[in-house]
Formats: C-alpha cells, sequence, structure tokens
C-alpha cells in the first residue's frame, strides 16, 4: 500500500502533470491565433515542459549514471533546440537564412562560457578550488573547437558567394560533425570512460556512496514516457508561440539574430541548473560535461539534421559567422584551453568566461 501510494504521489506531481498539460493545450492552440493572454499562457506551459523534460532525463541519467547521464540530457536538450530552429526555418522566410547559425552559435557561447563560468564560479566559492579531469574536459573542448571551425568559421572563407557552403561542402561539413560527435561519445562511454567521471582535489575518482541511490527500473521507464511527450509538447508550443517571440524580438529594437539567442537561453536554461546544481556539491566534471555536452550536441546533430532539412527549405543556409563573432570563438576556445589545462579553476577563471558571455550578449543586441 505504501509503495502505491507513493507511486500515486509521483504521478501527480508537477513533473507528471506538465507533460501532460502541455500536450492538451498545443492541441487546442494548434493552428490557431492567439490573442495575448493564450501566449502568455503557452510561454509559461512551454518553460515548464521544458524543465520537466530535463527532469526526467536526469532521472533516466541517474538510472544509467555518468558519463551516460549528461549525454542523455544534452541529447534531450539538443532534440529540443533542432526541433526550435527547423519550426522557426519552416514558418519564416529569408529573415531566417540565418537562424541555425545563431542558434548553434549561442548555445557554444552559453554553454562554454555561461554554464562552464558559473560552474567554474560556484565550485570555487563553495568548495575553494574547482577541481575535474584535464583530459576528459580537454577532448570535449578539442571536439567542441573542431566542430565549430567546420561548421560555423569555414563558410566565411570559402569560395561561395556569401557565408554559405555549396550542397558538396555542407554535405562534408554534416558527416564530418556526425563521426566527429560519435567518435566522442564513443570515447566518453567506452574506451576512457573514467575520462569524464568527477575527481577529488587529490585528482582520484569521487564516490558516489554518498548520494541517493538510483531510481527503479520501472520509475526509470516511467520518466523515459513522459519525457518524449514533454519532447513533442516542447516542438509543437515552440511552433505555436514562434511568432510571438519573432515579434517580440522586433518590439524590442534587437536584430533579428537575437531570435537564436532567445532559443538558445531558453533550451540551455534547464541545463545550466542542473551544471549550478552539481557545481556547488564538488562535482564540477559533472558540469563540463553538461557544458560542452552541450555545445557538442548543439554543432554536431543540429548541423547535419539542417544539412537534410535544407533539402526542402527555401532559399540559402547561411552558417558562416561574421567577423564580430569570429573574434569571440577565438578568444573563448584560447581562454577555455588555458582554463581545462591545469585540472582546476578559481573564481577568476569563472568570472572572465561569465565576462566572455556578457560581451556576446551586449554585442548581440548592439552588433
Amino acid at each position: 500500500m505504501h509503495a502505491l501510494r507513493r507511486s500515486l504521489r509521483l504521478r501527480l506531481s508537477w513533473t507528471g502533470v506538465v507533460p501532460l498539460l502541455a500536450l492538451a493545450v498545443l492541441a487546442l492552440t494548434w493552428g490557431r491565433d492567439l490573442p495575448v493572454f493564450w501566449v502568455v499562457v503557452v510561454a509559461v506551459i512551454l518553460a515548464g515542459a521544458v524543465l520537466a523534460a530535463v527532469h526526467h532525463a536526469e532521472v533516466v541519467a541517474h538510472r544509467v549514471g555518468e558519463p551516460y547521464g549528461s549525454l542523455v540530457l544534452a541529447v534531450a536538450v539538443t532534440v529540443i533546440e533542432v526541433a526550435l530552429i527547423v519550426t522557426l526555418m519552416v514558418s519564416g522566410g529569408s529573415e531566417t537564412e540565418t537562424l541555425a547559425r545563431d542558434t548553434v552559435f549561442a548555445a557554444v557561447m552559453i554553454s562554454t562560457n555561461g554554464i562552464a563560468g558559473l560552474a567554474f564560479l560556484l565550485g570555487s566559492l563553495r568548495h575553494g578550488l574547482a577541481h575535474f579531469n584535464p583530459e576528459g574536459s580537454g577532448a570535449a573542448l578539442a571536439t567542441v573547437a573542431t566542430l565549430a571551425t567546420l561548421s560555423l568559421v569555414l563558410p566565411t572563407f570559402t569560395s561561395e558567394p556569401g557565408p554559405q557552403f555549396s550542397p558538396a561542402q555542407l554535405g562534408f561539413a554534416a558527416a564530418a560533425s556526425l563521426v566527429l560527435y560519435v567518435l566522442f561519445v564513443f570515447t566518453q562511454t567506452r574506451r576512457h570512460r573514467d575520462f569524464f567521471l568527477p575527481v577529488t582535489s587529490e585528482g582520484r575518482a569521487a564516490e558516489e556512496g554518498d548520494h541517493a541511490p538510483p531510481p527503479s527500473r520501472r520509475a526509470a521507464l516511467g520518466s523515459l514516457a513522459l519525457l518524449l511527450v514533454a519532447l513533442v509538447a516542447v516542438v509543437g508550443l515552440a511552433k505555436v508561440e514562434s511568432p510571438a517571440i519573432e515579434s517580440g524580438v522586433e518590439a524590442a529594437g534587437f536584430p533579428h539574430a537575437f531570435v537564436g539567442v532567445v532559443i538558445a537561453l531558453l533550451v540551455l536554461l534547464p541545463e545550466t541548473l542542473a551544471a549550478s546544481r552539481a557545481a556547488l556539491r564538488g562535482r564540477i566534471q559533472i558540469s563540463l560535461n553538461l557544458a560542452y555536452g552541450s555545445a557538442m550536441a548543439s554543432i554536431g546533430l543540429t548541423i547535419p539534421t539542417i544539412a537534410v532539412a535544407s533539402l526542402w527549405l527555401d532559399g540559402p543556409l547561411l552558417l558562416g559567422l561574421g567577423t564580430t563573432q569570429l573574434v569571440l570563438l577565438l578568444l573563448t576556445a584560447f581562454v577555455s584551453g588555458l582554463t581545462v589545462v591545469p585540472g582546476r579553476a578559481t573564481r577568476l577563471q569563472g568570472g572572465i568566461h561569465l565576462v566572455l558571455l556578457a560581451a556576446f550578449l551586449f554585442l548581440a543586441i548592439n552588433p
């Protein structure tokens, strides 16, 4: 009886109710011109569905353990990001030609500077120094830098008119991105799994005994089902909200490219919360797995998907970064490399990365 009551409470929790509520709201609002009140309601439900999706991804992640857990969370968030990009590009016109680039670049900057910087700052404030594994973090950062260069930097310097790839070049970049991502996942979960586990101040693997036991198989399968429901609801509600997002950016006087920043901020907010909680517990490596894993998945999964979608999308696909963006990306890669090499960071490194994030956001509003 006690187990039955506990199971009922879990089903009635907000993380169980919100995905189903979001699906119902999607059915009621799909294809309709919404008044302001319903736009706000859908936005609130959308945010709740994103948080619920990541919660259930964390439950599944806890069941399968690290580093699989961070991988599950990163892939779930990237599915949301890809869906948002594609739905906005399908519904938009020429102004969405750079949406994939703007969103992916924003995700990279928010992940490598925002999530990682916040983790360094919180970890060092709570524990004196933020300790992590330089082998795993360095490998992840190198993969992110390579993916960003292949997909976002090279299009600016090809012979094609404008910052875009030719069809053959786009196909190569998409294939290379997918190969690199799969190779990294294999390295992270198989061959060198220990490189991506939390470490102590002495460099040893952190003990797991003081953490809550993993959920049961039944609970994990329930969360997996609710995760799928939440993802479907998020994709649909994002499509419903897309006109309001674009109108809000335009009304604020921001460049249309800021729509990509809004998408990235939306999908990465839950991961930021998860990484912050891990950092406060001294598990900085988990925070970096989330940060660099999100940046990596954002490029390695988004670019191939967009490349396939471009076969039926109208207009060119502009992926090449502008001059200001190139400088910010280069500086981020250089500073991140210096931060990762020692295997420990102070509040100074955290502050530097957060300032880089602030510079990115400011220049996105005032280019």
